[in-house]
């Protein structure tokens, strides 16, 4: 998939850890950090979750949001929040409608080297006019890459 930076965000309605619908709209005038990623509680999800958790200040001073979204359901999404105490909503996308749209879901390399089709953990960062300001697809390292997000939103 071409690269989202520059274009308007694309929208979404999802529900969320927190029991609400979360949508783009809710967060116009804010920066808003969506990564997505391939399943709760796994080691490179947990490594990239607990990164963002760490830089949760940081992001908030930025006047930035940060939302994880992946194809698991809501009790999932609770279970990993109080496991690791995540202070951020993740939000469920069972379909991965709002995943492919954000090219977050596709053909890629599991760990055995063979092509399969799935969630891409990638990442946008949506600026305050609602438009994508940056975007990785894919993030090489689950463990660095929330350290990348906060270098870019210091910027």
């Amino acid at each position: 998939m071409s690269s989202l930076e520059g274009q308007n965000a694309p929208a979404f309605n999802l529900d969320g850890s927190d029991g609400k619908k979360h949508a783009l709209g809710d967060y116009k005038g804010k920066t808003v950090v969506l990564y997505f990623y391939p399943k709760d509680d796994t080691p490179g999800c947990t490594k990239e979750a607990c990164g963002f958790r760490d830089s949760i200040g940081t992001v908030t001073k930025s006047n930035a949001v940060v939302l994880g979204v992946s194809r698991d359901g809501i009790d999932s999404h609770n279970q990993f929040i109080s496991k690791y105490k995540l202070p951020f909503t993740l939000l469920s996308d069972p379909q991965a409608q709002v995943m492919r749209s954000y090219g977050a879901w596709g053909e890629r390399k599991n760990a055995e080297g063979r092509t399969v089709e799935g969630p891409i953990r990638s990442t946008v960062v949506i600026g305050p006019d609602g438009k994508v300001s940056r975007q990785w697809n894919p993030v090489q390292n689950a463990e660095e890459h929330p350290r990348e997000v906060l270098q870019f939103l210091q910027k």
